[in-house]
């Protein structure tokens, strides 16, 4: 006896997926990288209180505020009001880009810092040693696995 059935081939598996659920939009869009660039929201307001000393510490780092015309997938009702027209804000914060080399500059910069605090307390440690009972100091980092039963 032969069965009346479809192919394979003919068979929709879209019927037996699950419905898409829908989920909150981000507060922030996704913003899309260029080559060379880093991008960072930036504060210039809080509780609707103007901030020009957060953005304009930003601007004397390196950053620049993208326009809309930059990121045009970004969709924003831009506000008539705004002190800073034709660039993408939202709910008090302006998306900036920064050069990838001044990002890595500032990286060392800061990675010397920290490096050169370390020293200067292993140093103050140092000097409060005794030589009955050394300290010893140790910056190396391990890891270990446990054995498996």
């Amino acid at each position: 006896m032969a069965e009346n059935r479809l192919s394979r081939e003919l068979q929709n598996r879209a019927s037996k997926e699950r419905p898409k659920t829908w989920t909150p939009p981000s507060s922030l869009p996704e913003v899309k990288p260029l080559a060379g660039w880093r991008y960072h929201w930036k504060r210039i307001a809080l509780l609707n209180e103007p901030d020009p000393r957060n953005i304009s510490m930003a601007l004397r780092e390196g950053y620049e505020m993208v326009k809309a015309e930059e990121q045009p997938h970004i969709q924003i009702v831009s506000d008539a009001n705004s002190k800073y027209p034709g660039c993408i804000e939202i709910g008090g914060l302006v998306l900036c880009k920064i050069p990838e080399e001044l990002v890595e500059q500032r990286n060392e910069y800061y990675l010397n810092k920290a490096n050169q605090q370390m020293e200067s307390v292993d140093n103050n440690l140092m000097r409060q040693s005794d030589p009955r009972a050394p300290i010893f100091k140790e910056h190396k980092s391990s890891v270990s696995f446990g054995k498996g039963k």
